[in-house]
């Protein structure tokens, strides 16, 4: 595990709110001076604590009304057919691979139920591998930033 400070922390946490904002507005609101900041980020992304700078989109104003996680039980001799099928279906965003009653969990976006009721159906339904799968789709989210806090 890389060795970080508070201050190392401080940049994460605000960084995770808005990667957007600029390194003098930054460091006004963590009162350190700029080319602390702008060295301090170097290093975070030279250490690879920081992967990427990037955006979050409205799916909602793209038309993607309806999100679902599917829980998917599977052949486990046929995981990576499975798996590579899965990343072809459009909607498909995110496959992690789980604990639990299922062996994945499959994050899917669509336009509408009726979309969603065809991607499970017609789609997963129909890979080779797919044992069984149960959809969960989301009726509201609420979310916070990761509060990168120091040790005490």
């Amino acid at each position: 595990m890389a060795k970080i400070d508070d201050l190392d922390l401080m940049i994460l946490s605000e960084l995770s709110e808005d990667a957007a904002i600029s390194i003098p507005k930054l460091s006004k609101k963590i009162k350190v001076n700029s080319s602390v900041v702008y060295s301090r980020i170097k290093r975070l992304v030279r250490r690879k604590l920081i992967e990427k700078f990037t955006i979050v989109v409205n799916d909602q104003e793209l038309g993607y009304q309806v999100k679902s996680l599917t829980g998917i039980n599977m052949d486990s001799k046929k995981r990576d057919n499975v798996i590579e099928e899965l990343f072809k279906i459009d909607g498909v965003r995110e496959i992690a691979e789980v604990t639990g009653r299922f062996d994945i969990l499959v994050t899917m976006y669509a336009k509408s139920l009726d979309q969603m009721h065809k991607l499970v159906s017609d789609k997963i339904g129909r890979i080779d591998g797919v044992i069984s799968s149960e959809s969960f789709i989301e009726m509201k989210t609420r979310t916070k930033s990761m509060p990168y806090m120091p040790a005490k």
